[in-house]
């Protein structure tokens, strides 16, 4: 390093930097921040969440910004074994606010029993959902929740709003599932998620609330905050085991501490590409090791769907607001008035039930839309529909992520073994048969033309599983490749964020989940940032709350 260089490290020492501006990395620089001695950056990787950019800050535009190189990293899978070979696509958000900007803008903490499940892995006691519950109430002001509700914030940055559920199809919908035996639940973030239920969202006055909107926006302008977009990190820098800065755009900053929180893919290829990880397979793609770690970008968990769609008879889904020549009007009205069918992600209500009895929570998720269509805006020709998203939420399946190349332009490979265990599959052919018995009572006959995908040729198990596997996508959840915990394969200390062997690291992120949560992952993914800050600046953690939940007693309907 020339003396210039070392003088321009020196001049840019923080107290932090925050490597990644997404989900877990807003929500952290704001909490750290919040002592002006304290010195923080922020290093994000992609672009300004600019406020006039409409396909980032209109709900329903979700669309748009997925699959586009300027708002996403555009990932694939290897080749997936069990699903004919295909590569899976993966978005990921290349925004500020990281795909808290591109998401669904759905709001699911997941159900308490996977808090007990990471509270009983030796020292996660104080990951239990007693000890978490007080950061999602801290982080979370639910505005349809009940002001004396214990179990649901009030006064936090993450303003919730209740999908209003409007079209007829959705008490259609409510009324088809207890024709089928499955109950309604006030609140599926509350006592009982089991259930079906309007959705919690992301969604203010018609605007998403990304995590860089509800925690980076408001406290900007702090004198000890810095953020930069667009800011590629290549490189953690250690001095012998402590990490003393990162190698940023060919530059060396220099930090206190580091914290990692780009994601359960960027994390652990970040962490490889730094020398840490298994030892063999880094020297084989000539990375000097700097510290053998063989669990970083093991343990790779997800969630895969699919959709169901039914065509419908009678002219109330939201399949023409498709149409492009009704699109100027919905911009308008979204753009002057914050409302129509531009301002709800249309993710408004859905529920989770059990497959079987054998399970002792939840472990389908659905998803209701009044419409047909992909996460690409596609939609099958004739007209209107509706659909179900299902898939499995704790599939024992494991994957890994792993750098091809000592070269961080080359994306890591992604493997996830979907559908490779006899679980797996299993609770595929209940999910689709569960969904098939809800859509199909008499509620919902008034509305179906017949379902449309997989088709009535669908129907054996074998044809189910053929269908999942050439039709499946991934619910954009991937987490747990740097899973906190004291075994041989954990990578970070759950008392205290850092990674094992190491000084000045730390990880924030999902990667850091042992298990993922049956739900989507975004709410999880901030109570852990919430509670890591605590942690990180030594405070005194929130006392557990011991609010009681909802426990399945089998062979008694709930």
């Amino acid at each position: 390093m020339t003396a210039q260089s070392t003088a321009q490290s020196t001049a840019q020492q923080y107290d932090f930097v925050i490597v990644g501006g997404g989900s877990a990395g807003s929500a952290l620089a704001n909490r750290l921040s919040a002592d002006p001695s304290t010195r923080v950056l922020v290093l994000e990787a992609g672009r300004p969440d600019y406020l006039w950019d409409v396909f980032i800050h209109m709900p329903a535009a979700l669309t748009f910004p997925i699959g586009s190189r300027f708002y996403d990293w555009k990932y694939e899978s290897e080749p997936e074994p069990f699903m004919h070979g295909r590569r899976i696509y993966h978005a990921r958000g290349k925004v500020l606010g990281g795909s808290s900007s591109i998401n669904g803008m759905i709001f699911q903490r997941g159900n308490p029993m996977d808090y007990e499940r990471w509270g009983a892995d030796p020292g996660m006691k104080n990951w239990d959902y007693a000890h978490c519950l007080p950061y999602f109430r801290r982080m979370e002001n639910c505005l349809a929740a009940e002001p004396d509700d214990p179990r649901r914030g009030h006064d936090g940055p993450l303003v919730l709003e209740r999908g209003p559920a409007a079209s007829p199809l959705f008490p259609a919908f409510f009324e088809a599932v207890q024709q089928a035996g499955y109950p309604l639940t006030d609140d599926v973030n509350g006592y009982r998620q089991e259930g079906f239920a309007r959705f919690d969202r992301n969604i203010r006055r018609g605007r998403r609330l990304s995590a860089a909107r509800a925690y980076l926006h408001p406290v900007r302008k702090r004198p000890n905050l810095e953020i930069r977009t667009r800011a590629y990190v290549t490189r953690i820098v250690f001095e012998g085991r402590r990490a003393v800065g990162v190698e940023c755009d060919g530059r060396v900053i220099r930090a206190g501490e580091v914290v990692l929180c780009g994601g359960a893919i960027n994390t652990p290829q970040l962490l490889q590409l730094s020398g840490v990880g298994n030892a063999a397979e880094l020297r084989a793609l000539g990375v000097e090791v700097v510290h053998d770690l063989p669990g970083v970008g093991e343990n790779l968990q997800d969630h895969l769907e699919v959709y169901v769609q039914h065509a419908c008879k009678r002219p109330v889904s939201m399949q023409p607001y498709l149409k492009w020549r009704h699109r100027p009007w919905i911009g308008a009205q979204w753009l002057f008035l914050r409302s129509g069918p531009g301002a709800t992600n249309h993710f408004e209500a859905g529920g989770f039930v059990r497959s079987n009895d054998d399970v002792a929570y939840p472990n389908l998720m659905f998803h209701f839309l009044p419409i047909a269509v992909r996460y690409d805006g596609s939609s099958p020709a004739g007209g209107h529909g509706y659909q179900v998203h299902v898939g499995p939420m704790y599939s024992d399946a494991r994957g890994s992520v792993k750098i091809k190349s000592a070269d961080p332009g080359v994306k890591p490979a992604l493997r996830f073994n979907y559908l490779s265990t006899e679980q797996d599959r299993r609770e595929w052919v209940e999910a689709i048969r569960v969904t098939r018995e809800i859509l199909s009572r008499p509620a919902l006959q008034d509305f179906s033309a017949g379902e449309i995908s997989p088709g009535p040729s669908v129907a054996t198990d074998e044809q189910i599983l053929d269908w999942v596997a050439r039709d499946g996508e991934t619910a954009l959840h991937p987490s747990c490749t740097a899973k906190m915990g004291v075994d041989e394969m954990s990578v970070v200390d759950p008392d205290t964020m850092r990674v094992h062997g190491l000084e000045g690291l730390r990880v924030v992120d999902a990667s850091v989940m042992p298990y993922v949560t049956n739900g989507n992952i975004y709410a999880p993914v901030m109570m852990v940032a919430e509670k890591a800050a605590d942690l990180i600046l030594g405070n005194t953690p929130l006392p557990p709350a011991e609010a009681g939940f909802y426990r399945h007693t089998p062979g008694i309907t709930p």
